[in-house]
């Protein structure tokens, strides 16, 4: 599989360097590309860019480096980055998906509401910090769109 773009029930996008083991709710698979082309491409497919998108992040909660961004505002489809999205080990995890996290053996376990386990190798600060920082923009987004 080579083109994808994340969707409703996409939960992960994993970075095994050139290419990505997607997560969805209900299977995961490889993709031939690196995380960060699929997040840039699913911004294309929905009228953006990914660097459109960190702006609109910046604007709505002052957020740049390692921003959280709306791929999709209808559906809420908020990600984030695990490091710097110019690095090849970035993974792209959507919060609201995520049940908790903690530390097992040396990695940090994402483990998400479906029962999917993924490690990364960050400390708990930074996905505390990303999941508050997604969080931040999801509320942003909800109070914008009550008040219309």
């Amino acid at each position: 599989m080579n083109k994808y773009a994340v969707n409703d029930k996409t939960i992960a996008l994993y970075s095994m360097t050139n290419k990505t083991r997607v997560y969805e709710e209900d299977k995961n698979f490889i993709v031939d590309a690196p995380a960060s082309e699929i997040m840039e491409e699913s911004c294309s497919y929905f009228g953006s860019s990914l660097e459109g998108r960190k702006k609109g992040t910046n604007s709505l909660i002052g957020v740049s480096y390692k921003a959280p961004i709306i791929v999709e505002e209808s559906k809420d489809l908020i990600f984030f980055p695990t490091a710097s999205p110019k690095l090849k080990n970035c993974s792209w995890l959507r919060s609201s998906k995520i049940e908790r996290y903690y530390y097992k053996n040396g990695h940090l376990v994402v483990e998400f509401k479906n029962g999917d386990k993924i490690l990364l190798n960050i400390s708990y600060d930074t996905i505390n910090n990303q999941i508050l920082r997604a969080t931040r923009l999801e509320s942003v987004l909800k109070d914008r769109k009550m008040q219309k």
